[in-house]
């Protein structure tokens, strides 16, 4: 799908940082966002994948980094922070899904999902904070609709992206009266390589996703252009009254 072009919003002069640009959502966010006139620190692990984002956008700068790493967070704000002064918008995009029914659930498995999941965008955000609050930015979280309907075989999964969805209404709270807006979204299943990237099989992806199509309203997945257009909406230093909510962008799954 051609990622839209949003003529409405103006990030020219902002400065935002998108993690898990290499494909899918992050990778789109970054677009639509440097569309806008931001410039975008986009972050994943591969520097390829984040070349590729970047390919006919001067305006998205690809930064490899592995954002469990213990300095890595600290890094990635400096960097965006030194190249263009300012940090406006940070979009916690990065995550990884994992099936892992309660019998075969292992220690480590947990500690990586969570590390990935749930800690670094915390560790992200405190190192961006304290520019945030200096121009008054925000925080997008990328949540699932499974953040808050069971999903049976990926309860830990499910379960990370629950503590998106608090860490979301929690930050907005506290971080109100500096003028921080935090705010979630929480797609439906969406076109991109994270069942692939789960390790599953093409057959058991093809399953997935014939099973997924079935379940939802309007009758297919949902593209990654399609879940963008809202973190720009989220981002956009406009929407100035709105913080503290997770909206859920899944074809209507969330109603069956």
């Amino acid at each position: 799908m051609t990622q839209p072009h949003h003529q409405h919003t103006d990030l020219h002069g902002r400065v935002a940082i998108v993690t898990g640009a290499g494909s899918g959502i992050g990778r789109a966010t970054a677009i639509s966002l440097a569309r806008a006139g931001a410039r975008v620190l986009g972050v994943g692990r591969r520097r390829e994948a984040l070349e590729e984002t970047a390919a006919g956008h001067p305006g998205i700068v690809a930064h490899p980094a592995d954002l469990r790493a213990p300095d890595a967070p600290a890094e990635v704000a400096e960097a965006a922070a030194d190249r263009w002064g300012r940090i406006d918008a940070l979009v916690n995009n990065a995550g990884a899904t994992a099936l892992m029914p309660l019998a075969e659930t292992d220690a480590d498995r947990i500690a990586a999902l969570f590390a990935l999941n749930v800690t670094a965008p915390s560790l992200l955000a405190a190192a961006a904070l304290p520019h945030l609050r200096h121009h008054k930015g925000t925080i997008v979280n990328v949540s699932s609709t499974y953040g808050h309907r069971p999903l049976p075989g990926a309860a830990h999964y499910a379960a990370s992206k629950a503590a998106i969805e608090q860490l979301t209404r929690c930050w907005a709270l506290e971080l109100a009266p500096e003028g921080v807006r935090v705010n979630a979204l929480a797609p439906g299943p969406t076109e991109s390589e994270a069942l692939s990237a789960a390790g599953l099989s093409e057959s058991t992806v093809a399953q997935i996703k014939d099973a997924e199509t079935e379940r939802i309203p309007l009758g297919r997945r949902g593209e990654p252009g399609e879940v963008a257009q809202w973190v720009l909406r989220l981002a956009d230093p406009g929407t100035t009254w709105l913080t503290g909510q997770v909206l859920t962008i899944d074809g209507g799954l969330e109603l069956t």
